[in-house]
């Protein structure tokens, strides 16, 4: 498969189809798009390895764990009715609201997708005390357009089937502007990817495995395992996380769209590691590379699960601010996706076990 360029690598990571569990889509571009980067493995709950070449034998140097999950906020298929449409269970975490009136895929048996609309009963056939309850995720129907249960089995729909949103990617050049759906990791997938490249050439002081991991919209599960077979001592987590912009003023923004990576102290499962972080900032003083400092009081990453492994393992988390994540669309620049890259990539080249000793002291 041809290589594809930055911009273009993010777009066809956020059009690929992972539902939490689902991610084989995702993966297989992983491992077309990893050419030449170093020794490609897969264990059997999904995750993609890449063991950077040049790495020492055995990995008898520093080890550093790369991260981002595969998966995107989904549903999957619960019942079928006798109508034909479907209920649905929700994998990942959304508001209910934002869900209806929008068109999504619905898999088969045989791995294709059939197009579907999120709906609900329309207001003419409402109560007054249905309309003031508003919408809830068990509410939520999907129709595929048939009208007995016989038409949607007959399309190879079936009980326990992955839904995703159905979006295509487009990207503005004038305002440096990428609109589309999974941001929330693809991006991080995207900018691992990224580092990974353009680290190929390297004489690093460390050994680094990229792990592209799955099931984190639904726990975690995913970089429970990787962390486990990786065993890193470090670890930099590539996330997409929620823009503040729209909601605060200026001066209380943590994770602006165009003005360089997240970098989270705190969130609800992790308080980052502050030496490894306050290494992280001044690399990126020192290279005059945008980023942003966040407080997080909700939300985690697989970054909660990566550094309570083992005896603790030192973790940042590299955010790419995303306008309205966990919908159908959201906003992102690619502005942000650059400038996490050069960060990593500096961060990565600077780390040795003398800077490794000093996390401890």
């Amino acid at each position: 498969m041809t290589q594809l360029d930055f911009k273009d690598l993010i777009m066809a990571f956020s059009d690929a189809k992972g539902a939490p569990g689902f991610e084989h889509e995702v993966a297989k571009l992983v491992t077309e798009q990893s050419e030449g980067l170093g020794e490609i493995a897969k264990d059997t709950m999904g995750n993609v390895y890449i063991d950077r070449k040049g790495n020492s034998e055995d990995h008898s140097r520093l080890l550093i764990q790369l991260d981002a999950h595969m998966d995107e906020v989904a549903f999957i298929v619960h019942t079928i009715m006798d109508n034909g449409m479907l209920t649905v269970a929700p994998l990942g975490g959304w508001v209910a609201h934002n869900v209806m009136a929008h068109k999504m895929l619905v898999r088969t048996a045989d791995g294709n997708y059939v197009p579907g609309l999120t709906v609900s009963k329309p207001p003419h056939y409402m109560s007054e005390a249905e309309k003031k309850a508003g919408v809830t995720i068990d509410s939520v129907l999907i129709d595929v357009g048939t009208s007995s249960y016989d038409e949607t089995v007959a399309l190879g729909i079936e009980i326990g089937e992955p839904i995703v949103p159905d979006v295509t990617c487009t990207y503005d050049e004038e305002r440096d502007l990428l609109m589309g759906k999974a941001f929330d990791c693809r991006s991080g997938c995207a900018n691992m990817l990224e580092t990974m490249r353009r680290l190929k050439d390297d004489e690093l002081e460390v050994d680094v495995v990229a792990a592209f991991s799955t099931q984190e919209e639904v726990g975690t599960r995913g970089a429970i395992v990787t962390t486990n077979t990786i065993q890193p001592d470090l670890a930099i987590v590539f996330e997409g996380c929620p823009a503040d912009d729209p909601y605060v003023g200026q001066k209380a923004q943590q994770s602006a769209l165009g003005k360089g990576p997240n970098l989270r102290h705190v969130d609800a499962k992790m308080i980052t590691h502050p030496k490894f972080q306050r290494f992280t900032i001044d690399i990126a003083k020192a290279n005059d590379i945008l980023h942003q400092r966040g407080v997080r009081t909700g939300g985690a990453t697989n970054g909660g699960a990566i550094h309570i492994s083992s005896q603790g393992i030192p973790t940042i988390v590299l955010g790419v601010p995303v306008r309205y994540i966990h919908t159908h669309y959201g906003y992102a620049k690619m502005i942000d996706h650059e400038e996490t890259v050069r960060l990593a990539t500096e961060v990565i080249r600077a780390l040795n076990d003398s800077v490794y000793d000093t996390f401890s002291e």
